[in-house]
């Protein structure tokens, strides 16, 4: 019977409801499955589950009942088709003789309803004091969500109802707390800040900085944004999902990319960047643009992702770090030198950057390969580059001056993004015109050989060129 009655039957509605579920949803759209119509009013009344009734008797404070109902069977963690369990409804209620007997009858302590609602939430949204000091007492943990709004009028329009979110068949992306999932029929990409991290004053700034930030970006070379998880927890972050993967995994598999596929690339990367650093009213500086933050579409192109510590350049010209970065917060082997010297710095940071990334295309191995991740700072800092170690002829019509102007000791002297994407094009214009012509000899060979075998014949049968050489 128990197991029966864990099952996710009917809705228990009556008394004061989840402290997160939204305003909109109108009680009478809510009314249990096992309420009845006035044309069912003289057919006979189905049996009421246990577990509904058991909901039912805590909402009325119903200790004796409550206690029969477990001694008959009755699932003390039976929860209705919301999630919601006795427990969630006795601390609405504020029923603390009731909560103690759920909890010595084994009532899970922070059960969450659908919207992530948990019993001790519940106590604190209706002012329940001595249940929220016996929760407390017992370990409960707040789980609410740190953006939650006082009114449904509050909810962002970006806001998407987790329940909406099937993580079913879902996997990890490659990069960090990114999940793909299935969101109204497609996949997308949702990254998480764990129940954990909410309660991590810093790890919460950074998520509503990100989702500040995402909400205004429009671009085809940088992620779009599609909603976001804010009422309840875990909080989410749901973003277009790229099937193709990230740069990382392509320069994996294709190692040293040709010159004009580099530079195709690179021009995607540099408008994407462009967009952020000329952002108005203020600059958007990435400030973790390595491979893995770089997406590919369905048609190849590249798009800028991941902006989990992203800095808006307010009305100051540069920034500077509180506390030095770790190679946890960002990858160490593309960040400039300023950064991790403490050093105030602007967007000329993501251009350093850029820079690696270019020079990985053509190379086809990380910066500074031979060199740990922890130690390639200090590389940067006492002015050391990634070597140079393909042909030259890669490196052809400019190219490697660029990566040499972008990686400049003097963040000054680094071209912006803009200028970048007019010498790349140059460069760009520079290869194709260069293959046109290594096309162009061959397809005049083949044009005078076709010439000379359709050339017509004298009486004699031979050809009138050979004619004339004899």
């Amino acid at each position: 019977m128990a197991a029966m009655e864990s099952k996710l039957v009917g809705r228990f509605t009556l008394g004061k409801q989840s402290s997160l579920m939204p305003r909109h949803e109108d009680s009478v759209e809510d009314l249990s499955e096992m309420n009845m119509s006035a044309e069912e009013e003289d057919e006979e009344i189905p049996e009421i589950p246990g577990g509904i009734q058991l909901m039912y008797s805590a909402n009325e404070g119903d200790v004796e009942g409550i206690d029969e109902l477990l001694k008959s069977g009755v699932d003390v963690n039976f929860r209705d088709v919301d999630g919601r369990t006795a427990l969630h409804v006795a601390a609405c209620q504020g029923f603390a003789d009731v909560v103690e007997l759920l909890l010595r009858n084994g009532a899970k302590l922070d059960p969450k309803d659908r919207w992530g609602s948990t019993p001790l939430a519940d106590a604190i949204h209706y002012k329940h004091n001595s249940v929220i000091v016996l929760l407390e007492n017992r370990g409960a943990k707040m789980q609410v969500a740190p953006m939650l709004v006082k009114s449904s009028y509050e909810v962002p329009e970006y806001e998407i109802n987790p329940s909406e979110l099937d993580f079913t068949n879902s996997v990890d992306i490659t990069k960090g707390t990114f999940r793909v999932t299935v969101w109204r029929g497609i996949q997308v990409a949702v990254k998480k800040l764990g129940d954990e991290l909410v309660a991590n004053e810093e790890k919460v700034r950074a998520f509503r900085d990100e989702l500040a930030l995402l909400q205004q970006l429009r671009h085809p070379n940088v992620v779009q944004f599609l909603g976001a998880v804010t009422q309840s927890t875990p909080m989410m972050i749901v973003t277009e999902y790229l099937p193709k993967g990230d740069l990382r995994e392509y320069l994996r598999r294709k190692g040293a990319l040709r010159p004009d596929h580099a530079v195709r690339l690179a021009l995607d990367i540099a408008r994407g960047m462009n967009y952020l650093h000329e952002h108005k009213p203020e600059a958007v500086i990435h400030c973790d643009l390595e491979p893995s933050n770089i997406l590919r579409d369905d048609s190849g192109h590249l798009k800028v992702a991941d902006f989990g510590v992203s800095k808006f350049l307010k009305k100051s010209t540069s920034i500077r770090e509180d506390r030095p970065l770790s190679c946890q917060d960002t990858s160490c082997r593309y960040v400039a030198p300023e950064v991790f010297l403490r050093k105030e710095y602007d967007t000329k940071v993501d251009v350093f950057s850029f820079a690696l990334i270019l020079q990985e295309m053509i190379e086809g191995c990380i910066p500074f390969s031979a060199t740990s991740e922890i130690d390639v700072p200090n590389s940067y800092a006492s002015k050391q580059r990634p070597p140079f170690k393909a042909s030259p002829k890669l490196y052809a019509h400019g190219l490697r001056e660029l990566i040499e102007d972008c990686w400049h000791e003097d963040p000054s002297k680094r071209p912006t993004f803009r200028l970048i994407i007019s010498r790349l094009s140059t460069i760009q214009n520079h290869l194709a015109h260069k293959k046109r012509w290594k096309v162009r000899p061959l397809k005049c060979l083949q044009n005078i050989e076709a010439i000379w075998k359709k050339e017509p014949s004298d009486s004699s049968g031979r050809s009138s060129r050979s004619s004339r050489s004899s």
